[in-house]
């Protein structure tokens, strides 16, 4: 595939020659001979009055590239930002000249504008010609020099249009000193000139195509580091318009930003990390070579944030953890007023990004509650992620949450490891049994909830994330922390959003819920039928009324996974003693010690009592005992004064 730029589709390149009499006649003789390959038209106007019409015709049309000759062209490239190609007199323009002055007269003048040539001096010497040189730089010295050559008896004048034009009106005879050729090799230049102008044009429109739809600052410099392009990213970032940037320099704009030392060292400098106002960039830095020259440098510039978003998703979806089930609030069942209570306070908790203590005994549904809380906000397309703190050694805790670099310790993955706090970016972190995490991690914990980012094992440079916390414990933080194995400071910064799930026996109006729900779970998951195991279930629900359910809902599902393994026959369903075999546990309603439940035959009220003398009055200390949760005990003792 042929990817040149192609000029067919577009008009020809439009030629203006500028001159007076002289030159503008050559122009005109030639112009015609162009009409395939160029729109030549010719301007019989000189200096301010030659860029005033110029500027007025680029109104309608542009203009590529201007031809004119000697002060004329020189004036028009100091007020021009176009091209112009000046008409070159060549030795053999000049000879030819010349001898058509000699056949005129002896008393010759050579002027030319600009320098006086070496080699026509070098001429005049050899041959002996005794030709008058004079040069000039503007209108006044032309008009100077041709006084001087009329006092000096000088008859006839070799010169540009301008001066042999004046030659004329001072009596003398001006000899043109362009050619034919001369002019129409200009032409020839301009129309090239146009043709690689034009195929730039279309490369540069091309790039700046392609630039424009980074999302990344892009803006290159020539060697005096004047912008010569740049993307709509760089000009929001450098807060001004593409128009008022250009040619700009870069250093003066923007001094975090300047290329001059790599114009200087033509070095690259790649993914430096800077500060740039509110901005936190990422940049490169590198010369531009074109064919083994340095004609200027490129900037990029990348928002870091940007950068660790991918980052931090790419990481994520490396590790790929194990899918987990997301559950969500209205999944919770229960029509308790203890277990509405709390699904509604997780669901306002949902509504917030601050971090979330889930108090309550094992096998209660923390873990369902963290990914109902994670499901209803807005990180539910993001991470969920669980950890047990209990699980694992304090060494293996560490890397696992902090994750690790290359070569921190012996044995270490090669690459490195992502801990699961940046496996939880833009997500939720769920860490379980939080009262079990050694006293060591629990300062690297404050300092994520502190600072939101983490530091790996054997790095120096923090990562910041963007996790929220999900905490959950069975213990009662407040008497670790008394024993010195919590920190105060950490239980208050986990300890912002309290949820406090009820225990089993206290919602016992969902057992029956629970269990149906529970048998069609385990017989989907043993593909068995529930049709024996049902009425065994219901009978343990009657046999367990005044049973306290230590493993509350996770020991509910265990007995009923029990009855439902064993009761797949008719022969086995309620045969005398058949539940007693099954479920031992709730034989004769036995229930265990220093559980509110031991003490049925009592009063609830004096059971409470007596916790609480036996606790000296310490209430967190007696709900400990007793199996139940503050608001429980509050309310109790608030009924029982009534």
């Amino acid at each position: 595939m042929n990817l040149a730029p192609s000029l067919d589709a577009d008009p020809p390149p439009r030629i203006v020659g500028v001159g007076f009499h002289r030159l503008q006649h050559l122009l005109r003789e030639l112009a015609p001979s162009y009409r395939r390959t160029a729109r030549v038209e010719v301007l019989d106007l000189g200096f301010e009055q030659a860029v005033a019409e110029i500027q007025a015709r680029r109104q309608t049309r542009p203009i590529d590239v201007l031809v004119a000759a000697g002060s004329n062209g020189a004036f028009l490239r100091q007020h021009m930002d176009l091209p112009v190609v000046l008409v070159k007199v060549g030795g053999f323009d000049v000879m030819r000249a010349l001898g058509r002055a000699r056949a005129i007269s002896a008393r010759i003048a050579l002027v030319t504008y600009g320098a006086i040539s070496a080699e026509v001096h070098r001429f005049n010497d050899l041959f002996g010609l005794d030709i008058e040189q004079r040069s000039y730089d503007s209108e006044q010295e032309a008009r100077d020099c041709v006084g001087e050559l009329r006092a000096r008896g000088i008859e006839v004048v070799v010169a540009p249009g301008l001066v042999a034009d004046l030659a004329e009106e001072a009596g003398m005879t001006g000899v043109f000193l362009y050619s034919q050729d001369a002019v129409r090799d200009a032409i020839d230049d301009a129309v090239e000139i146009a043709r690689a102008s034009r195929i730039e044009s279309t490369k540069r429109e091309r790039l700046n195509t392609i630039i424009g739809q980074l999302r990344d600052g892009v803006v290159a410099v020539d060697m005096h580091e004047r912008i010569e392009a740049l993307n709509p990213a760089m000009e929001r970032l450098l807060g001004s318009p593409r128009a008022r940037l250009l040619g700009q320099r870069l250093g003066e704009l923007a001094p975090a930003l300047s290329l001059e030392r790599t114009l200087r060292s033509a070095q690259e400098d790649i993914e430096e990390l800077q500060p740039f106002g509110p901005h936190m960039l990422v940049t490169s830095r590198l010369p531009i070579i074109e064919h083994g020259v340095q004609t200027g440098a490129v900037l990029t510039c990348q928002d870091s944030a940007a950068i660790q978003r991918v980052d931090r998703h790419l990481r994520a979806r490396r590790r790929s953890p194990a899918p987990t089930e997301r559950y969500r609030l209205e999944d919770i069942i229960g029509r308790s007023a203890a277990i509405q209570r709390a699904k509604a306070l997780a669901a306002q908790y949902a509504r917030s990004d601050a971090t979330v203590l889930i108090v309550g005994e094992s096998g209660t549904g923390k873990e369902l509650f963290a990914q109902g809380i994670h499901s209803h906000s807005h990180r539910v397309s993001q991470p969920f992620i669980v950890v047990n703190c209990a699980a694992f050694s304090e060494s293996l805790l560490e890397s696992e949450l902090f994750g690790y670099e290359d070569g921190a310790f012996t044995g270490a993955r090669k690459g490195g490891k992502v801990g699961l706090f940046e496996a939880a970016h833009t997500g939720s972190i769920f860490l379980d049994e939080i009262g079990e995490m050694p006293v060591s991690l629990q300062t690297r914990l404050l300092r994520v909830l502190q600072e939101r980012e983490i530091l790996r094992i054997g790095a120096t440079e923090p990562t910041p994330i963007n996790v929220r916390v999900i905490a959950a414990t069975h213990r009662s933080l407040p008497e670790r922390i008394a024993g010195g194995e919590f920190r105060r400071d950490l239980y208050y910064r986990l300890n912002i959003l309290r949820l406090e799930l009820p225990c089993l026996r206290e919602r016992r109006e969902d057992l029956p819920a629970l269990a149906a729900y529970l048998l069609g779970k385990v017989a989907a998951r043993q593909r068995i039928s529930t049709r024996h195991a049902a009425p065994v279930v219901d009978e343990l629900l009657r046999r367990a009324a005044t049973y306290a359910w230590p493993g509350n809902v996770r020991e509910l599902e265990n007995l009923v996974e029990r009855i439902a393994s064993s009761c797949t026959r008719d022969d086995t369903g309620l045969a005398p003693g058949r539940l007693d075999e099954l479920v031992p546990e709730i034989a004769g309603g036995t229930l265990p010690a220093a559980r509110l439940a031991d003490r049925l035959a009592d009063s609830e009220l004096e059971v409470i009592q007596r916790v609480l003398e036996e606790c000296n009055g310490n209430r967190l200390l007696a709900c400990e005992k007793l199996g139940i949760g503050r608001t429980t005990l509050w309310r109790k003792l608030a009924k029982s004064k009534r």
